[in-house]
């Protein structure tokens, strides 16, 4: 086994998730098997429960698994999925080895962080690197060096390394190298302080990646390499990117690749980018650009939304043109006059999933501007939910339609809670979750965007669409033309409007950068031809 180990020091949010998801993308690249474990030092069993302002959007994988973000980008840098496992949280570890010492597995050994703790994490790595099959298992450490949280994790690290010796780890440490004062002065001891707290507790990184605004000067580098102990060509500059993905060529160009299978002792062989340099030409060079309004709560922290931004971004790179996002909050639309002006000029527009009743009024008054302004429109998971109550209200002359998460007791409940959900007084992990068989409607337009009539999706709610409100629904235009083996309702589509769709999945969970979405290419294609049609109408002369 050999184990590629991201560490982060000084403050979070300096992109570890990147760093480790690039190198991957560098690995796979030379056709070396790899695959990617998080670890998430918080006492939460995974992060199903947290606010999307604290933690960014909950990542829902195929298995059901909701876990954190940086899942996310792994899966969408490799093109291959994950699972639970691969998502190792302090509360997956005391939990298993608590039900371990109620079993009375330890033989009547007191329980201790070491090596009962740390065995259990090094236990867990082991099993994600069998059962994936990969000949480089990556691990990221949430947090940073000298949080107590993660203490256990870079123990159990510290001691894998021994066992496996040497040739089989690389310790790879992300700092912060800020740039100050009025000459623009590149600060390496952060850096420094943050290699020593590593040092302190056994591990020596054996390169690191230095995040900044700017490139490293020669002599910067030098300077860290001199008091970090690591060789120059080890000490590898990441300056702000315009886009993530081209942080693994950033990486390239300066031989960590190669670098890295020397340090692994593995096979070296030329990387083949061809497809994901493809994808960033095409991203780079643009073309035709058109506004998407982006309608929700959590708008002020747009990691909430991650996954829809980047399923934009390989929209752009696939389709070659330019996609501006316009956020907008739904709670603050229905008293901004010029938001609401704004939103009317978009190009097409998305409201995507969300709990609870804040916003929602915002949400429905833009559905309905979207529905009456032939505006390409997409509504995913609550977006879809509240499509149906739109247009139950506005269409179908039922003015107190509503989901009975906001108004248990209304008297048209279109969107209802899940029968199985009624018994549960659980929250973690309890909700319809994971990869789910959807059959499609054949030849209506979503199974034509598809080009098939069956598909996978992830899934992640608790509600769905009242089935005694569906002959209503056709008999006025909206169609069900997606359902579950169970029968429930997946999609709804407006058989009159150019483009309106409702998915009760994730579709976003699924695009890649070089397999960018049906559904969001489909609907970026119907905001340029609406777009172009409008511009072709503004150009002809008028007529006598």
């Amino acid at each position: 086994m050999k184990v590629v180990v991201v560490s982060g020091g000084v403050i979070s949010g300096l992109g570890k998730g990147i760093t480790t998801s690039s190198l991957g993308r560098l690995l796979k690249a030379r056709g070396i098997a790899v695959t990617i474990l998080k670890i998430d030092p918080y006492l939460n069993v995974d992060a199903g429960t947290m606010n999307p302002y604290q933690h960014g959007e909950v990542f829902v994988l195929d298995d059901g698994t909701e876990a954190d973000l940086d899942l996310g980008n792994y899966e969408r840098f490799l093109g291959q999925s994950l699972v639970g496992t691969h998502n190792l949280t302090t509360g997956k570890i005391y939990r298993a080895v608590i039900e371990k010492e109620r079993r009375g597995d330890y033989l009547g050994n007191t329980v201790q962080i070491i090596p009962h703790v740390t065995g259990e994490i090094k236990r867990s790595i082991r099993d994600v690197a069998q059962a994936s099959g990969a000949e480089v298992v990556l691990v990221e450490v949430g947090g940073t060096v000298g949080d107590i949280e993660s203490m256990p994790f870079l123990e159990a690290l510290r001691e894998l390394s021994y066992e496996l010796g040497e040739g089989h780890m690389a310790f790879v440490h992300t700092t912060l190298v800020p740039v100050v004062g009025p000459v623009g002065e590149a600060k390496t001891k952060p850096t420094q302080h943050s290699v020593r707290e590593l040092r302190a507790i056994g591990i020596r990184p054996t390169m690191i990646v230095a995040r900044g605004p700017a490139p490293l000067s020669p002599d910067i580098k030098a300077k860290i390499s001199l008091f970090c102990d690591v060789p120059p060509e080890a000490v590898i500059s990441v300056p702000d990117q315009p886009l993530i993905y081209e942080v693994p060529l950033v990486l390239e160009a300066q031989g960590v690749g190669t670098h890295l299978t020397r340090l692994l002792g593995l096979p070296e062989r030329e990387p083949d980018y061809g497809r994901w340099k493809t994808f960033l030409e095409t991203y780079r060079r643009g073309g035709p650009s058109i506004e998407v309004a982006v309608v929700g709560k959590y708008t002020e922290l747009r990691d909430a939304y991650l996954s829809h931004t980047e399923a934009f971004h390989h929209c752009q790179g696939t389709l070659g043109c330019t996609i501006h996002l316009q956020w907008y909050d739904s709670e603050d639309l229905p008293r901004n006059p010029a938001a609401l002006a704004r939103l009317n000029r978009s190009d097409a527009m998305l409201v995507p999933g969300g709990f609870g009743s804040r916003g929602v009024d915002g949400k429905l008054l833009a559905i309905e501007i979207a529905r009456t302004k032939n505006i390409p429109y997409l509504g995913v998971c609550y977006g879809f939910q509240m499509a149906a109550i739109e247009f139950a209200r506005n269409v179908l002359k039922l003015p107190e339609a509503n989901t009975t998460e906001v108004e248990p007791h209304t008297h048209d409940p279109v969107v209802c809670l899940l029968e199985e959900q009624k018994a549960t007084d659980r929250m973690g992990g309890t909700m319809r979750l994971g990869a789910q068989r959807v059959a499609l409607t054949p030849g209506s337009k979503v199974a034509g965007i598809y080009d098939r009539n069956e598909i996978w999706e992830r899934h992640r709610h608790r509600y769905e669409i009242n089935p005694s409100y569906i002959e209503r629904f056709e008999a006025a235009g909206l169609k069900v033309t997606g359902r579950s083996v169970d029968d429930r309702v997946e999609v709804l589509e407006l058989s009159e409007h150019p483009f309106f769709l409702g998915v009760q999945y994730h579709p976003e969970f699924l695009s890649r950068p070089e397999a960018a979405h049906p559904l969001y290419r489909a609907m970026v294609v119907a905001a340029l031809e609406r777009k172009e049609v409008a511009s072709s109408v503004a150009a002809a002369p008028a007529r006598a």
